[in-house]
């Protein structure tokens, strides 16, 4: 029950978080120069102030901030997230055929980053001094530090171009029309660039927290102990050291979920992967207020729900934490 009691408090916390966030995010593009009026007029090549004034009482500009947000609001309140001025289409529609190929993505960088990084830190942590934790250091601060659109294009021009084993961008083969377990698999192949490219930096995150982290845990009372009852190396390190190593990096991994979010509409971008960052980024050089709000409200949807996930994930690993309390 108190878990229970928890998530409901966590969940009343995000709808009034995610209130917050659709009023900044609506405060922030009408605050920004030029609206979707200007767009339509640039693109026509002119025109008259009659068809500029109907153009704005047509799409709701003309009124009061107040008036657009109250209207937005409630629109957003009824599950109305607006119609796309460029795709002539329900913006939720659009987001909703988008989602998929960014979840994908987002699931193979993250749980890539997380096993490999995890992986990485516990063997770097193991021999703290020897050539391989050197190695592992070297790798991470070298992730860590390059661009994520330097690292996508490096990978690009190395396995799509000067060794064409990978192809260089899209989500699937659509010539080859492939179906079922074909069809997936070419999903997969189309997947490991841009997968391995939105890992990279989180990796070196995850591998020099896990090594730190390891060295600490293994240096407590608790595993002397089960090393001086002759339990096996390996019993010690899986069973009673690394589920304590591994909190932090949890803890990471969810709050950097908003980052790996953000690094997708660079991996997106530059691999054409028809995600919600290529639609983003789309939609802002059109303009497309409407569109852009109901990606971002998503998106801020997406990442509190990440957090109140790793929230209840961090209490199911540490058997310490019950309560808030």
């Amino acid at each position: 029950m108190a878990y229970l009691a928890i998530v409901l408090r966590r969940v009343v916390q995000a709808i009034g978080l995610l209130a917050a966030v659709a009023i900044l995010n609506f405060t922030l593009i009408h605050l920004a120069p030029g609206d979707i009026v200007s767009t339509i007029v640039g693109e026509m090549g002119g025109a008259s102030e009659e068809t500029i004034a109907e153009l704005r009482r047509a799409y709701g500009v003309d009124r009061s901030y107040l008036e657009q947000l109250g209207i937005y609001l409630a629109r957003v309140a009824g599950g109305d997230l607006g119609t796309s001025i460029y795709y002539n289409k329900p913006v939720f529609l659009l987001i909703l055929d988008r989602v998929p190929a960014t979840v994908l993505l987002l699931l193979a960088a993250l749980t890539l980053a997380l096993v490999a990084g995890t992986a990485l830190g516990v063997l770097a942590a193991r021999y703290p001094r020897g050539w391989f934790a050197a190695a592992v250091n070297l790798v991470s601060l070298f992730g860590f530090s390059a661009p994520v659109f330097w690292s996508g294009l490096m990978l690009l021009l190395l396995f799509a171009s000067a060794i064409p084993i990978l192809p260089p961008g899209g989500f699937y083969d659509v010539v080859a029309g492939a179906q079922g377990l074909a069809k997936a698999l070419d999903i997969a192949h189309h997947l490991v660039l841009p997968a391995t490219t939105l890992a990279l930096i989180f990796l070196a995150l995850y591998s020099r927290l896990a090594r730190a982290s390891m060295i600490e845990v293994l240096g407590s009372d608790y595993v002397r102990t089960a090393r001086a009852k002759g339990l096996p190396e390996r019993t010690v390190i899986f069973k009673h050291a690394l589920r304590n190593a591994l909190l932090p990096v949890v803890t990471v991994a969810g709050l950097q979920f908003s980052a790996m979010l953000a690094g997708a509409v660079l991996v997106e971008t530059v691999f054409t992967w028809p995600g919600l960052g290529q639609l983003a980024f789309e939609s802002i050089l059109r303009r497309d207020n409407q569109l852009i709000l109901g990606i971002l409200l998503l998106s801020a949807v997406l990442v509190t729900f990440g957090n109140l996930i790793t929230d209840v994930l961090y209490r199911i690993v540490d058997p310490r934490i019950k309560t808030d309390g």
